[in-house]
């Protein structure tokens, strides 16, 4: 098991964002997380990840647990973000952004290699190496948030909203990526609100309301759902 998450309680104050939360990945699993705006997705991201700290439950990475580790550990551990709205480094051009994701101990020796796959993956970014970030597309700083994200060398991939603010053409070529880096041999996570597209691309999901998963299945048994259709994908 790449990740076992179990009941897992995070607080914003004294407002419970998640409530008994548990999900696991397996290696070469794509694991999609699905629910409406609010549900809990982007807390549940940033408690595997360390930036915000849970009040109880354990996450688990390949046997370990990492339950309160700073995210940069967690980070060297190897899982990487890709985070909600990209945050790219609008001032720094293509090439230190991607320079940026390659800080950990275990990607640095690595660092040259991981570029010139990036740049195989995502040649447009190659192209505009030289560019500040911030005059990048939409679609473009999203390539680029993936590429930095690929420079850390992370076996586990948490996405979060890849598919926010994009156009629909673009919006395709990024599930795309998604499905080529599992094919690749990384695990993923898949935060997203386009719950059609999601699911049919994830091995396996879980249904995020109010800080509970509500349910659980394998993606095309949860995309027949009649109560996820009509909740969801309004049919």
């Amino acid at each position: 098991m790449v990740l076992a998450v179990s009941d897992l309680d995070l607080f914003y104050g004294d407002a419970q964002a998640l409530s008994g939360v548990s999900i696991d990945v397996a290696d070469g699993e794509i694991v999609a997380i699905v629910g409406a705006n609010g549900a809990g997705k982007t807390s549940l991201i940033r408690g595997i990840t360390g930036l915000v700290p849970v009040r109880s439950g354990n996450v688990v990475y390949r046997g370990e647990d990492i339950t309160g580790w700073d995210s940069h550990r967690i980070c060297e551990k190897g899982i990487g973000q890709v985070a909600e709205g990209r945050q790219v480094f609008p001032s720094m051009s293509v090439l230190e952004n991607l320079e940026m994701g390659a800080m950990t101990r275990r990607a640095r020796s690595g660092a040259r290699s991981s570029m010139d796959e990036v740049f195989a993956l995502f040649p447009r970014l190659a192209e505009r190496r030289d560019q500040a970030a911030g005059t990048l597309s939409g679609g473009e700083q999203q390539m680029l948030a993936i590429g930095r994200c690929l420079m850390g060398r992370p076996d586990l991939i948490l996405f979060d909203e890849p598919s926010l603010g994009l156009a629909p053409v673009i919006v395709a070529e990024m599930f795309a990526i998604v499905k080529r880096l599992n094919a690749d041999g990384h695990a993923i996570v898949l935060v997203e609100q386009n719950v059609s597209v999601s699911l049919k691309l994830a091995d396996r999901g879980y249904v995020l309301e109010n800080g509970h998963i509500v349910q659980a299945g394998p993606g095309n048994e949860l995309l027949a759902d009649d109560g996820i259709r009509r909740a969801y994908l309004g049919l």
